[in-house]
């Protein structure tokens, strides 16, 4: 049985989606580390996933008055460890808050279990003009039971 592209990787342990990734050569620099900026990629990914297994296989609706896509207003990383070429990293999403057009997500990725990086980040809905737009009620419906109480 293959997967759909609309169902999503990872699990969900509890509140929290929890997205494998195994680091190729691609992702690091010469001394076989990983390159800082990848993992905002990876994050990217593990959010993109936590949609998905929420229920939410489009980010964005791009046609109709009524379009919009998801957009970072905010980012913060902090490297606690690097990952290195050949480990299996695990990132680790849980949705914080949820205001009118904005989501939080806490993002912390592992290797072993070990704390790597810790991030958060701030996400919002926007028209394709640019301007805020509050979060679909459909949207809103499948992430309010997935909120923390807590980012910590």
């Amino acid at each position: 049985m293959t997967q759909s592209a609309r169902e999503g990787f990872g699990r969900f342990d509890g509140r929290v989606h929890i997205l494998p990734i195994r680091i190729y050569y691609e992702d690091t620099d010469l001394s076989g580390v990983v390159y800082h900026a990848n993992y905002l990629r990876f994050m990217e990914r593990g959010r993109s996933e936590f949609f998905r297994l929420a229920g939410i296989d489009k980010l964005a609706e791009l046609d109709g008055p009524d379009a919009y896509a998801w957009a970072l207003r905010k980012a913060e990383l902090e490297y606690v460890r690097p990952a290195r070429l050949d480990d299996l990293i695990e990132v680790h999403t849980r949705a914080i808050a949820l205001t009118g057009a904005r989501m939080t997500a806490a993002q912390d990725i592992y290797c072993r279990g070990e704390l790597l990086t810790r991030g958060k980040v701030e996400a919002c809905v926007m028209t394709l003009s640019g301007r805020p737009k509050r979060i679909p009620a459909e949207l809103r419906e499948k992430l309010n039971p997935l909120l923390t109480e807590t980012d910590t």
